[in-house]
């Protein structure tokens, strides 16, 4: 006794192709990383300094002040004009009269360009003055350790 149905020479399995499909998600999901745009969620919040925030002098030092108009100031003498001819003449003046590769303190105002806080550090670096950095004020106060309880 024979219980098998014999097959019919047409009729077959239906065979479903995925791989067509496979390249069309993949070229999607491409398609919609490349678009997407980013969103920047998380920020750093700086408090800059002001420049008339610094008190006195740096002893054995050049100090540099940039002012929120663009101008300087080398070891409070003005710098004529805001140049950069100007500013060089007046560090290398500064480098004379401090001798040897002094420290260079950078106090710039918090409204200053940083184009011209650069074009100062740009100064220093072509006279030879790698000792160089950028003041802020201190804190004002120590937290309270019992507000932290």
């Amino acid at each position: 006794m024979k219980f098998k149905r014999p097959r019919r020479a047409g009729r077959g399995f239906a065979v479903v192709e995925i791989t067509p499909l496979v390249d069309v998600i993949f070229l999607l999901l491409i398609f919609f990383v490349v678009s997407t745009t980013f969103v920047r969620t998380a920020a750093i919040e700086v408090d800059l300094p002001d420049a008339s925030a610094v008190a006195g002098r740096v002893p054995d030092g050049i100090e540099v002040r940039v002012t929120a108009s663009g101008a300087y100031a080398v070891n409070g003498d003005p710098v004529p004009g805001a140049d950069r001819s100007g500013l060089l003449a007046a560090l290398r003046q500064a480098r004379r009269d401090a001798g040897g590769t002094p420290l260079v303190v950078v106090a710039a105002d918090a409204d200053a360009r940083h184009e011209t806080v650069v074009q100062v550090l740009d100064a220093a670096r072509e006279l030879g003055l790698t000792d160089v950095t950028l003041l802020t004020e201190a804190p004002s106060s120590a937290p309270d350790e019992a507000d932290h309880d």
